[in-house]
């Protein structure tokens, strides 16, 4: 073997140590992915018939298990359960695939943590009963249940309301072994709960009190909740068995717009009635800031009141009038409250003064006075700084405009004035000096002129 052959095969083997330690560095113990599953991106698969997993994998770290998307399990002979906490760390799951196994158990807490989740295939388990708390927070899209052995059963009614792709063709068995269309299941003592609430509206003065009632009925007795989306006024409960009653007490204005729900709930599924708390009440300014300078000046406010508050403003106690150039806008209404800004366009040192802002509706008034200044007064020569603004940039000139011209018709005078006596002195020097000068000179004296070209 030559020098230059062994040249090349010592050269080859550390181009091989090289690539080795690149894949060394580039692999990561926390990727390996659990021996009987494959794992590709973002997707778990586990379809090993051989050998079967007896519950979810899991990876060798949380963000790689918040990471995944997709689980795809299938013909898993060990695989029973769903657990509560089995999926609690993969909080981006979106599509769950679980078929062909020996599940027979879904805890109702099971999907806690997958808000995520959109599709869901349990096809061709072992499932008989399945609850429709387990999947009532969830906003699922897709939900396959054929091929199990669902039970006839009143905990399986919910699935007849249920509008997934196959919900018609779900069956249950009865107690003789005999399959029937889930559909046509009806059941003595397993009727879905019917909830009415009243009043049905409520608009009130603030500081008032009201009771809402609600009344529901269901077999078996269904339980009755309140929602009250954090209400401000002081409230109680008091009822029982199928019908509750809500006592608001001096209700505030900040429980304007409150969404109220009376919630039933049975085995067989869920019903609510609701309503909104219409609090009537006079405005309240609670923000008026200085004027701010963007694309055009504004002085933002915020402002709460039901009916709406007609908004106007006073200019040193003396009411704006409104205009392309100045006018009220509300940009946003959050938190029971309207924000705006009162735009001012390209103002001056005579829009400068005290701004009022009166909110009044027919329940009240409220009123709040803050001061702006936009422009100096040109005339104003104490004023150490800029005499002049312009919002539009950064810069500023050292003076307003009308300095600039003023100063411009000075120079211009000063100019033809020394252009005028150049011009006078150019005269004199040259009509001094010539003949026509020397002869109309001597003419004006009567002298002959033979005797002054001698």
């Amino acid at each position: 073997m030559s020098l230059l052959s062994r040249g090349f095969g010592m050269a080859g083997w550390g181009f091989r140590w090289v690539l080795v330690l690149v894949l060394l560095a580039l692999w990561r113990p926390g990727t390996a992915c659990p021996e009987l599953c494959t794992c590709t991106g973002v997707r778990i698969s586990c379809v090993d018939t051989e050998r079967s997993i007896m519950a979810f994998p899991m990876l060798q770290s949380e963000a790689e298990m918040e990471n995944i998307t997709d689980i795809y399990i299938a013909n898993q002979s060990s695989f029973t359960a769903i657990n509560e906490k089995d999926l609690n760390l993969y909080r981006n799951l979106r599509n769950l695939t679980v078929t062909n196994t020996r599940l027979t158990y879904i805890s109702r807490q099971a999907f806690e943590s997958n808000m995520k989740l959109q599709y869901l295939n349990l096809k061709e388990n072992n499932l008989s009963n399945l609850s429709w708390r387990t999947f009532h927070h969830l906003n699922i899209s897709s939900l396959l249940l054929a091929g199990n052995t669902l039970q006839c059963a009143c905990d399986n009614v919910w699935m007849k309301q249920w509008r997934g792709e196959e919900s018609e063709e779900l069956m249950c068995v009865e107690e003789g072994g005999k399959r029937r269309a889930l559909a046509m299941l009806t059941l003595p003592n397993c009727v879905l709960p019917t909830v009415t609430l009243k009043p049905t509206k409520v608009t009130m003065r603030k500081g008032l009190n009201v009771t809402l009632v609600c009344n529901t009925s269901g077999m078996p007795t269904p339980n009755l909740n309140w929602d009250t989306c954090k209400l401000n006024s002081a409230h109680q409960k008091e009822g029982s068995g199928q019908m509750s009653e809500l006592k608001l007490l001096n209700v505030s204005s900040l429980d304007n717009g409150c969404k109220i729900t009376c919630r039933s709930d049975n085995m067989v599924g869920e019903s609510e009635a609701s309503v909104h708390l219409d609090i009537l009440f006079a405005p309240v300014i609670s923000k008026l800031m200085d004027a701010i300078s963007d694309h055009h000046w504004c002085i933002p406010f915020s402002v709460a009141g039901n009916p709406k508050p007609k908004l106007s403003w006073l200019l040193n106690d003396q009411p704006v009038e409104e205009c392309s150039y100045i006018l009220t806008k509300i940009h946003d209404y959050s938190e029971g409250e309207y924000h705006g800004c009162l735009h001012l366009d390209s103002p001056t040192h005579i829009n400068n003064g005290k701004y009022t802002l009166m909110a009044s509706n027919e329940y009240g008034e409220d009123s709040m006075a803050i001061f702006a200044h936009f422009m100096h007064e040109p005339w104003n020569e104490s004023v150490t700084d800029p005499l002049y603004y312009d919002p539009t940039t950064d810069d500023t000139p050292l003076g307003p405009p009308e300095d600039k011209v003023a100063v411009y018709v000075v120079v211009g005078i000063a100019a033809i004035t020394f252009t005028g006596f150049i011009l006078m002195l150019v005269i004199l020097k040259f009509g001094r000096n010539s003949k026509f000068g020397i002869k109309g000179f001597v003419l004006f004296h009567n002298v002959p002129v033979e005797v002054v070209a001698r």
